[in-house]
């Protein structure tokens, strides 16, 4: 299973358990709500999906990598109690509440969430000592005598032994109580995780000529050679860093994070390579309408890798400048919801205040809004960015308000209208010139190829990338239109022959 399905697969699971009937009970009792268990190899994004869902199902998160704990913190450790049993009172041995469990508690008082994730990774690589308290937590949903709280789902991850020398093979008792979830690597659904978090274009780029070095697993003589999604990340968060410094990242800083010296090497090569094309096809010309017809004729005639890097040069780009027109939508569509409810208060709300003192209780109001999920831990980076920036610009209208001295709640009202009306004009003239650029793009690539294979790659990756086609939902792009109508209908005649065959 990949790993999108994978995700969607835990968030149904979740939904399923938490359901209650009539009466207030689980639908399904929790001594019947097995622990899922993903077993996987690693760098594939196990881990990184629990963060996604409990921010997407507004619940909490406790993470732990169960190899740094011992029995006693697992446990907890023990201390002698006074029972009474039959008119005899007798020392007892009791234990202090686990680590993990406290946590658990802690997190819930910490953010208010009474559901969320236990998520507890590599616990098939436990200690032999605390091999029987993790049996007992997957059976009895708890360590020694604690619980965990109900309204609590147990996800836990693990690799496969040829992966991990401390790997622990689960007997059958074990494994007939949890719900196993064997996740694998697929390029075509990172890819789309890609696009959404902007992976650096000339990974995306190299992965679609290479995908077969996407995740690679090598045992040699000297160790384990390898590649993993997650290195294809962390690489990529560096050279958008080292770029903005003005270094370059060579074949020995790609090697820190792609440890497969050949893949390493051919993409440190790769990497040159596309910074030199972003150069001599000179890419911002070709977006601002001004391509070379010399240069047209040059990659018309290149070799197909090269074609491929100038036309992922160009999609990185269309990508980037889409992405944020849409979360300049989102966050003019924030704005404006303020906005309105700010009219409602001065239409209908309390006579007493004046138009500051009505803005500044929507701004607070947001604000304390923003705080709660913030605390709760909920926000995405996309959504936390965006809520700064509307606080931003509803502080920079309250500021405005002061300054011209506006008090009367309708004239307020309308010197809001006018500062946002202006606001919008350059989110509308921002999103024509995504819209053109868009366009330039395509008098590029119909000047240099027609209507051939490269036509089709552009188009499939729009329709990889959620922003861009949220974009081209409501950009009137006549030529994305009869591209997507035509590749769609190659599609299904393909699919109709393989039918017949």
């Amino acid at each position: 299973m990949n790993i999108k399905r994978t995700k969607q697969e835990i968030k149904d699971t979740i939904a399923a358990y938490l359901r209650k009937d009539a009466y207030g009970e689980y639908e399904i009792p929790v001594i019947r709500q097995r622990p899922i268990f993903l077993l996987g190899s690693p760098g594939i994004g196990k881990t990184q999906i629990m963060e996604q869902i409990s921010k997407e199902c507004g619940i909490g998160l406790v993470s732990y990598t169960i190899t740094h704990h011992t029995r006693q913190s697992a446990i907890g450790l023990p201390f002698i109690s006074k029972r009474q049993y039959q008119s005899t009172e007798y020392a007892v041995t009791e234990y202090t509440m686990s680590e993990i469990v406290a946590s658990v508690y802690e997190k819930m008082e910490e953010t208010g969430l009474r559901q969320g994730i236990l998520f507890l990774d590599e616990i098939n690589c436990v200690s032999e000592t605390l091999a029987p308290a993790m049996l007992q937590f997957l059976q009895c949903k708890s360590f020694g005598n604690h619980k965990i709280p109900q309204g609590w789902v147990i996800v836990a991850a693990g690799n496969p032994p040829e992966y991990n020398r401390s790997v622990r093979e689960f007997d059958v008792v074990t494994m007939d109580r949890v719900k196993k979830i064997e996740v694998e690597a697929d390029f075509e659904v990172w890819k789309e995780y890609a696009y959404s978090q902007g992976i650096h274009g000339a990974v995306v780029s190299y992965l679609n000529i290479r995908k077969q070095n996407f995740y690679q697993m090598e045992t040699t003589i000297d160790g384990r050679n390898f590649a993993t999604p997650r290195g294809w990340e962390d690489l990529s968060n560096l050279i958008q860093v080292y770029e903005k410094m003005g270094k370059i990242a060579d074949r020995e800083v790609v090697a820190q994070y792609i440890q497969h010296p050949k893949i390493a090497k051919d993409f440190a090569n790769y990497l040159e390579l596309y910074g030199k094309y972003q150069t001599d096809y000179q890419i911002e010309e070709i977006l601002k309408g001004n391509p070379d017809q010399v240069l047209l004729k040059k990659v018309a005639h290149a070799s197909f890798d090269e074609r491929l890097s100038v036309l992922g040069l160009l999609i990185s780009r269309v990508n980037e400048t889409l992405r944020a027109s849409m979360q300049l939508e989102w966050y003019m569509q924030e704005l404006h919801e303020c906005l309105v409810e700010y009219k409602e208060l001065v239409i209908s709300g309390p006579k007493a205040p004046n138009g500051q003192q009505l803005f500044s209780d929507v701004l607070n109001k947001y604000i304390l809004n923003y705080n709660t999920k913030k605390k709760a831990q909920v926000l995405g980076r996309k959504e936390d960015q965006r809520c700064k920036r509307v606080i931003t610009a509803l502080e920079s209208l309250q500021q405005s308000l002061k300054i011209e001295g506006i008090q009367e709640r309708e004239t307020a009202l309308l010197h809001v209208k006018e500062l946002f009306h202006q606001e919008n004009e350059s989110f509308e003239s921002k999103r024509r010139e995504a819209g053109q650029m868009l366009e330039y793009v395509f008098d590029f690539l119909e000047g240099a190829f027609g209507n051939s294979q490269e036509m089709v790659i552009f188009i499939t990756e729009l329709n990889s990338n959620s922003d861009s086609v949220s974009f081209l939902q409501n950009c009137a792009c006549e030529r994305y239109y009869r591209y997507n109508k035509e590749l769609l209908f190659d599609e299904k005649r393909r699919n109709l022959l393989e039918r017949m065959s």
